[in-house]
């Protein structure tokens, strides 16, 4: 056959060539829809909200590929289900094509706490949102900061700013009342060191204002009061009063104060008869 050819024309043998390139390229053409399916297309199945194993055995048994392309982190869905897919549910496309899934993490990421103390109740439950976090229980207690947040709790603990905690955690708060319409004499705190001291006024509704400690407290918890103001008494010998929700400043010593009795006014005694 090869003898044949090459005994015929020159042009003969380019005619022949050109014929054959053309028959190669048709065959190749005609054959493309049967290798790439081209026209057979699927509807993408809707898999969100379901487990993300449950959703690629589905998709892999239609002809899908699946990759997961992202994963998030929302506590009102189960861990591990789809959240999102691409393409969209009921969308048209070839046979094989990938199905990319964003899927809900199994552990939430840590998030950092804000410090919410002084702000007001609104603006405390955006912020604790921004940071992916959950506004829980709310109490009340009397201060003179009213509806401002006095303190930041989880699991009835204080949290302080900063602290990393998983998202989703719920945060209490308590915030001020504002001043109480009952008075109460004003405690005496006078040698009382301030841990002692501040356990005495966490049951009364009063709160420390400024502590101020001699420039030798390296511990302020085991320093001791040796001034107060308001003070317990007034000049003239009568008791001052005080209404939860108020504050009183103190001043903190290394050394223990010994009170100039000499010099105190005993309180009047109340004459009940």
């Amino acid at each position: 056959m090869f003898a044949s050819i090459t005994k015929k024309p020159l042009w003969v043998n380019i005619l022949l060539a050109f014929a054959l390139v053309a028959i190669i390229v048709f065959l190749f053409f005609s054959s493309l829809d049967f290798f790439t399916k081209h026209g057979d297309v699927i509807k993408v199945p809707s898999v969100t909200g379901k487990l993300f194993e449950d959703a690629r055995k589905q998709l892999e048994a239609e002809g899908f590929e699946v990759v997961i392309q992202d994963s998030i982190y929302r506590d009102t869905i189960e861990a591990r289900a789809v959240v999102k897919q691409f393409p969209d549910a009921e969308a048209e496309v070839k046979v094989n094509r990938t199905v990319y899934l964003t899927v809900n993490r199994s552990v939430p990421p840590d998030v950092v706490m804000p410090n919410l103390v002084g702000m007001s109740l609104r603006n405390a439950a955006i912020v604790l949102k921004q940071f992916g976090l959950k506004l829980g229980d709310t109490s009340f207690r009397p201060d003179f900061a009213k509806n401002s947040v006095l303190s930041q709790q989880r699991n009835g603990d204080d949290v302080k700013a900063g602290t990393k905690l998983p998202m989703g955690s719920a945060i209490s708060l308590i915030l001020g009342s504002g001043l109480s319409n009952i008075d109460m004499s004003v405690p005496d705190m006078f040698g009382l060191t301030y841990a002692e001291a501040r356990d005495l006024l966490g049951t009364s509704g009063i709160s420390f204002g400024a502590v101020v400690p001699d420039p030798d407290v390296k511990d302020p918890g085991s320093a001791y009061i040796y001034r107060q103001s308001p003070d317990r008494m007034t000049p003239d010998g009568r008791m001052n009063r005080i209404r939860p929700g108020q504050m009183i400043d103190i001043w903190l010593s290394v050394q223990k104060p010994q009170r100039d009795t000499t010099s105190v006014q005993q309180p009047p005694v109340e004459n009940n008869y």
